[in-house]
C-alpha cells in the first residue's frame, strides 16, 4: 500500500461502483451530486490521498490559524456498494494521482464501473428535457450502457496547439489500462442557471443511477426544488417581458445576441436569489 494513501478503515465490498467528482466543472454539478449521495445514503469517509505532492500552496487555505488542505477523500455507501471520491484536480503528478485512485478502486473496493459527472453551459432553455451526453473508455462499455438513453454518438477532438486534455480524459484512459469500464457524463445546463442551481440536471443523473443499479433514492426533495424553481422562473417570465422573450428564443432554437445573453444570465441569477419574486 502506498504511503500516500491513508486508510482510516477498510470497507468490505464485493462489486462496487465509483463516482469521481472534481470541483472544477461548470456549476460544480458533479460535486453537488456527490455531496447529495453521501448525505442521502449515509456515506462515510474511509481513506484519503496525502495532498502534499500533488497541490500547490495556492490551493491551501488557513482558517483560525489551521492549514486547510484540499479534500482528497474516499467515501463509501455500503448498502449501495458505492464509492465516491471528491477532490479538486491536482496541480502536479497527474498520472501518479490517478494511479492512487485506481489502486483504491481495484485493490480495495472491487470497483466494476467508474463514472464522472460534468455540467457544461448550454444555449438551451430550462424548459428543455435534460440530456446526458456520455463518452466511454471502450466500445464494450458503450455497448454495456446502450439501453439507458445516453447521447453517445458525438465526436470531439482536443484542439491543436498543445492544449492539455482534462483530468477526466486521463482518468478514462488510465481506467482502460486496468480494464475498468469508465464513463464521463456531460449535462448541458442552461447558461443562465450555471451560476445558481439546476436541480433538473441533478435529478436526471440520479434517475440514471437508480435505474442502472436499482438504488432506492428518495428524491422528493429534488423534485420539490425543481417545482419551486420552475414556479419562480414562470413568475419572472410573467413580470419581465424581455426575459420571457429571450427564453422564448432559446425554446425556439434562435440565437441570442451577446448583449441579450449577458443580460439574461445576470438578471436570472439576481432574481432567483430574491425572495419577493
Amino acid at each position: 500500500m502506498s504511503d500516500l494513501l491513508k486508510f482510516s478503515w477498510q470497507p468490505e465490498l464485493s462489486r462496487s461502483t465509483m463516482i469521481v467528482s472534481w470541483n472544477d466543472d461548470n456549476s460544480t454539478l458533479g460535486m453537488k451530486i456527490a455531496d447529495y449521495l453521501i448525505k442521502k445514503l449515509d456515506g462515510r469517509s474511509f481513506a484519503e490521498i496525502d495532498p502534499v505532492d500533488f497541490f500547490s500552496l495556492g490551493t491551501v487555505n488557513i482558517v483560525n490559524n489551521v492549514v486547510q488542505f484540499p479534500e482528497n477523500a474516499f467515501y463509501v455507501c455500503p448498502e449501495q456498494e458505492l464509492v465516491i471520491f471528491k477532490s479538486p484536480p491536482p496541480n502536479y503528478e497527474w498520472y501518479q494521482y490517478l494511479s492512487l485512485i485506481l489502486d483504491v478502486a481495484r485493490d480495495h473496493c472491487q470497483v466494476q464501473e467508474i463514472y464522472t459527472i460534468n455540467g457544461m453551459s448550454s444555449l438551451t432553455a430550462h424548459t428543455s428535457a435534460r440530456t446526458i451526453m456520455a463518452t466511454f473508455n471502450s466500445p464494450e462499455t458503450k455497448r454495456l450502457l446502450s439501453g439507458y438513453d445516453l447521447a453517445g454518438d458525438w465526436d470531439f477532438q482536443t484542439p491543436p496547439g498543445g492544449r492539455r486534455p482534462r483530468m477526466t480524459t486521463f482518468l478514462l484512459w488510465a481506467a482502460k489500462r486496468r480494464n475498468i469500464p469508465a464513463v464521463r457524463f456531460w449535462l448541458p445546463i442552461p447558461f443562465y442557471l450555471a451560476g445558481t442551481e439546476d436541480p433538473g440536471a441533478k435529478k436526471r443523473v440520479l434517475d440514471f443511477f437508480s435505474q442502472r443499479f436499482h438504488w432506492q433514492i428518495d428524491s422528493a426533495d429534488i423534485e420539490q426544488e425543481i417545482r419551486r424553481q420552475n414556479e419562480k422562473l414562470a413568475r419572472i417570465r410573467q413580470n419581465f417581458p424581455d426575459i420571457d422573450e429571450s427564453i422564448r428564443k432559446l425554446e425556439n432554437n434562435l440565437r441570442l445576441t451577446d448583449e441579450e445573453s449577458q443580460k439574461l444570465g445576470s438578471e436570472i441569477q439576481r432574481l432567483l436569489t430574491e425572495n419577493e419574486i
